[in-house]
């Protein structure tokens, strides 16, 4: 994929201030991989998956976007594990690269939490669920009283209450719609390059060029607090990337 994200919810590992973007290295060349899709008609949903030349009977993988992202950020990740025997699903929320086209203003973070619970669900059985930023929040949600196989948190946005709680300007300062000049992704290659060193300048350009809108209901709900209980959560393993709060 392309994990080279923005900071923030949507950069992909470390401190949220960018991304891996290099693809793990392999020993020997991966194994051919086809593609297809679930299109969820009724909520306008795309997801794109990648799967292996073989049916295998690993777990797949399901993956949930961050801010302005789309299934376009996994798209390394999504070929990488195809190749090794791992079949991959990428959401795309409401309003998101290939999903339907609808009111931004009047989306927020539950309509993107419906989303990704029928997205879920789509694939008929359990499945390692890897979410991104505002993504790794929304699979938290997704995995209280559902069966899954393993949770993967990639910078993750925090729920409450081990959020720190911002000041009231914060969250009432984010407009209705936003684009990338809230997360500091606007302005010159080479100046987000240098914030983000691990990319390239052609990391930085393609991102520029695929960062959507974003629903900034769903980012105030998201600063103020999202109420995750972990007594709901499954008893699976987890790993967490590049959180303050790992």
């Amino acid at each position: 994929m392309d994990p080279d994200l923005p900071k923030g919810a949507t950069a992909i590992a470390g401190n949220g201030r960018g991304g891996e973007t290099r693809e793990p290295t392999a020993r020997r060349e991966g194994k051919p991989v086809r593609k297809d899709e679930i299109v969820l008609e009724e909520r306008g949903l795309y997801v794109e998956s990648w799967l292996p030349e073989r049916r295998s009977r690993r777990r797949p993988l399901y993956y949930l976007h961050g801010e302005l992202g789309g299934s376009w950020l996994w798209e390394r990740y999504l070929r990488f594990f195809a190749q090794r025997g791992w079949e991959g699903h990428a959401l795309n929320l409401r309003a998101h690269f290939w999903s339907q086209t609808a009111p931004i203003e009047e989306l927020g973070f539950d309509t993107y939490l419906d989303d990704a619970v029928a997205g879920f669900e789509a694939l008929e059985r359990p499945a390692v669920v890897v979410g991104h930023g505002l993504g790794g929040l929304l699979a938290l949600k997704v995995a209280e009283g559902r069966e899954i196989d393993a949770l993967i948190l990639i910078s993750p946005a925090i729920p409450a209450p081990v959020r720190p709680v911002p000041p009231p300007h914060v969250v009432r300062l984010v407009p209705a719609i936003y684009q990338a000049e809230l997360i500091d992704w606007a302005g010159p290659h080479d100046q987000v390059q240098r914030q983000n060193p691990d990319l390239s300048i052609a990391d930085v350009s393609r991102v520029q060029h695929l960062l959507g809108a974003e629903s900034g209901a769903a980012r105030r709900q998201m600063l103020a607090g999202v109420f995750v209980d972990r007594d709901s959560l499954p008893d699976v393993p987890t790993l967490v990337i590049g959180a303050g709060l790992d």
